[in-house]
């Protein structure tokens, strides 16, 4: 999913549009398994030893309960999550039923940096972290696929706008 184009003011650019990584869905999928098998595993057990079908019911409630908010909520969120970079700033929108969102000018961002632990090495994903001139201070991106091209592409853009227009980069250093 692409950050709306009328979320961009005119003559702005669109740099990065991303996601988390799908990698985000695997404790949400281990969850989903998890109350699955736990489920069919009470339901065969009080089959077995002739309690009543009511509690076979109650079990299979509170495993679609489970499941509803462990595996089908974050699927949600991860799908309406979206986090973009233009020329001009961060834009990061969330949110199933209420959208929020939350804009950080690139002229304020000090630094840019990535962590990419154990688990996010084979996936190619890590967070960004984003340091800016606010009361909030980091920003934190979690599982962004391809982190370190993104903070190459990033770190080039805030050269670009701290060297200012009227400043000519010389290639040959």
């Amino acid at each position: 999913m692409a950050i709306s184009k009328k979320l961009l003011n005119p003559g702005e650019r669109l740099i990065i549009s991303t996601r988390q990584h799908p990698k985000a869905l695997f404790l949400p999928i281990l969850v989903l398994v998890v109350l699955l098998a736990v489920a069919v595993a009470a339901q065969v057990t009080l089959e077995d030893s002739g309690i009543q079908q009511v509690l076979g019911y109650i079990v299979w409630v509170v495993a679609i309960l489970g499941i509803l908010w462990f595996s089908v909520r974050p699927f949600f969120v991860w799908l309406t999550t979206v986090h973009a970079f233009t020329d001009r700033r961060l834009i990061t929108r969330y949110g199933i039923i209420t959208r929020r969102g939350h804009d950080i000018p690139l002229a304020r961002v000090s630094d840019i940096s990535i962590e990419i632990n154990l688990i996010d090495r084979p996936f190619g994903c890590g967070s960004l972290l984003i340091a800016d001139a606010s009361t909030h201070g980091l920003v934190r991106l979690n599982d962004i696929p391809h982190v370190e091209a993104a903070q190459r592409q990033l770190n080039e853009l805030l050269h670009e706008l701290h060297q200012g227009p009227g400043v000519r980069r010389d290639e040959g250093v």
